[in-house]
């Protein structure tokens, strides 16, 4: 077996809590560092959100909502592929970029479309649900803060996106693996 180079400070880490899980070590791995780069997707597209909601694209609306969620969310995908490209699945590239980044959106759009309809649908009754228990945190930052339509659809809004990115990021990640970068081999570590 050839040894990992460790490239950032998460690989030895990644590494290290992969190899305890036996012949799937490297299935393992790839699910850690998979889950690492939606991480950092998942603050791309949640700065992104919550910019747009606070600036050009207040959830006055359900298209907006929806608008604001699917740019983030876009933002996102370039991201996390170029991040799954060269460190996730960096023994991955016998397909072209292009193929694979085909690949990536078509399964990213399905998981869109999933997002964007649980996201519409839970939205109004999350936020109606928790907005009385997220206003003493609004009230640190905010005092004197009311109640309103809009508060309560952004605390929604980000509730039904933090259960939104749990099904999609299953969804993306095995079918990604088995679809996308289905070239890289099932058990052999790879040298960057």
């Amino acid at each position: 077996m050839t040894r990992l180079v460790h490239n950032n400070p998460l690989d030895r880490a990644i590494v290290a809590l992969a190899s305890r899980s036996g012949a799937r070590a490297r299935e393992v791995e790839r699910f850690l560092r998979f889950s690492v780069v939606g991480v950092i997707g998942a603050v791309v597209d949640l700065g992104t959100l919550t910019l747009l909601q606070a600036t050009l694209l207040p959830p006055t609306s359900d298209f907006r909502v929806q608008l604001a969620t699917g740019t983030g969310f876009i933002v996102a995908v370039f991201n996390n592929f170029l991040w799954n490209r060269y460190w996730t699945y960096p023994d991955s590239r016998s397909r072209s970029v292009r193929r694979q980044l085909a690949q990536f959106t078509l399964v990213n759009a399905v998981g869109l479309a999933v997002r964007t309809t649980l996201i519409s649908v839970t939205y109004a009754s999350l936020g109606k649900l928790l907005l009385p228990a997220a206003l003493p945190l609004i009230r640190f930052w905010r005092p004197g803060h009311e109640p309103s339509y809009t508060a309560e659809a952004k605390v929604g809004t980000i509730a039904a996106w933090v259960i939104a990115v749990i099904v999609v990021m299953l969804w993306n990640f095995f079918v990604n693996r088995y679809w996308t970068y289905s070239d890289v081999d099932h058990g052999a570590r790879h040298r960057d």
